[in-house]
């Protein structure tokens, strides 16, 4: 009963355990000792860019470029010497919201399982002020594994999401590859089965926390939440020295409710009327990496559908209303980055990416009215994804 109150407190109260003597940095969790590894570092990014920027965490994250915004009323009344892009603005940013602090967690034997956790956080919240201490990582992990046997991993908490993966492609700028890869870390449930061989499979249960899914009343995670079912995945992995590969796929649902408000043409007192719908989604993606000696190829494609909680130009729209039920349909885009790098004191690294925009599942591409289209990051990515819809 002791070492399970003493994992339990390690991981609620890691400053308690920190008191105790600092352990080896080889420690291993056969000692049947909790041990706590600190880490941390100080970042500071600069940036230029030529114009205006679609970003997120605070300037942070760089998604892409802001449309073409013309004054043509004031062009048309005084001339096209006047005339302007209002976008077509330099910026330059310097931050340190990225800087991190967090600590690796040790436990002792659980149920036959190493036991393990880590808590992390930096400072790209939101609040009254624009950097405020975030939670990036904090779950507990078990994991039985054995050399000649198949192997089990279970881990709760908020970890990388599935399809964005803990392995990012290697590129300067912080947005790690968008938007072309998906980023999010999220609540979970995953188990992770491999065996000898190198072949697996990963079951996830997810929720929506930080990074959440547009809709009518703004970015919530309430759509999901009101959906019941969690967020699933599903994949079957490859793993051996040089190859690591992914096959799996994301299901996804929304539940959407709207009060309407009504007027009573034969001058009644105005009413509201609820409307509910779901918008349910899969999304295949497949990921593979080539590891050996100085060379590293990364590649990862998703056909993505109502992905936009995952920070990808996705959502999903309103197409049909029967009464109280309402109709919407996933937004599909493909999505796909490659990345190669080579080297070790000088490394050079290349990073493709395309995403080409498919419109929804009925066919509908340029039909759809901007305010019954739910796209991510507000109105500036909404009204340029209309756009190119």
């Amino acid at each position: 009963m002791r070492k399970y109150t003493l994992l339990i407190a390690m991981l609620c109260a890691a400053a308690t355990v920190a008191a105790q003597e600092s352990p080896k940095p080889t420690a291993k969790p056969a000692d049947k000792k909790a041990s706590i590894q600190l880490y941390g570092f100080v970042r500071n990014y600069f940036s230029f860019d030529s114009r205006r920027m679609i970003t997120v965490c605070g300037g942070e994250y760089l998604m892409v470029p802001y449309d073409e915004d013309w004054n043509m009323t004031e062009a048309e009344t005084y001339g096209d010497e006047h005339r302007f892009d209002r976008n077509a603005v330099p910026e330059t940013r310097l931050l340190a919201l990225t800087t991190r602090v967090g600590a690796n967690l040790m436990g002792p034997q659980l149920l036959g399982a190493s036991s393990s956790g880590k808590v992390e956080a930096d400072f790209a919240g939101f609040g009254t002020t624009n950097s405020v201490l975030r939670l990036r990582l904090a779950y507990v992990k078990l994991n039985w594994e054995a050399s000649e046997r198949a192997s089990h991993e279970l881990l709760v908490g908020q970890d990388w999401h599935p399809v964005s993966g803990s392995i990012m492609p290697e590129v300067l700028g912080m947005a790690a590859g968008a938007p072309f890869r998906a980023h999010s870390r999220t609540p979970q449930v995953r188990y992770t089965f491999a065996t000898p061989s190198g072949l697996g499979f990963t079951a996830a249960a997810l929720w929506q926390f930080q990074f959440t899914s547009p809709g009518p009343d703004g970015e919530s995670a309430a759509y999901a939440n009101r959906a019941l079912v969690p967020e699933l995945f599903l994949g079957l992995n490859y793993h051996s020295r040089t190859v690591y590969a992914q096959l799996g796929v994301d299901y996804t649902d929304l539940a959407i409710r709207r009060e309407i408000p009504v007027t009573d043409i034969y001058g009644g007192e105005p009413y509201t009327t609820l409307h509910e719908g779901h918008c349910r989604s899969f999304s295949p993606t497949l990921y593979a990496q080539y590891t050996e000696g100085l060379l590293a190829v990364k590649l990862r494609s998703t056909l993505a559908q109502n992905l936009g909680h995952l920070n990808m130009f996705s959502g999903y729209a309103w197409v049909a209303d029967a009464g109280s039920q309402e109709s919407y349909q996933p937004v599909r885009s493909s999505v796909s980055y490659l990345n190669v790098a080579y080297g070790k004191r000088v490394r050079f690294d290349i990073f493709f990416g395309y995403q080409k925009n498919l419109g929804l599942p009925d066919g509908y591409k340029f039909a759809i009215p901007a305010e019954q289209l739910y796209m991510k990051k507000g109105g500036a990515l909404h009204q340029l994804q209309h756009r190119r819809l």
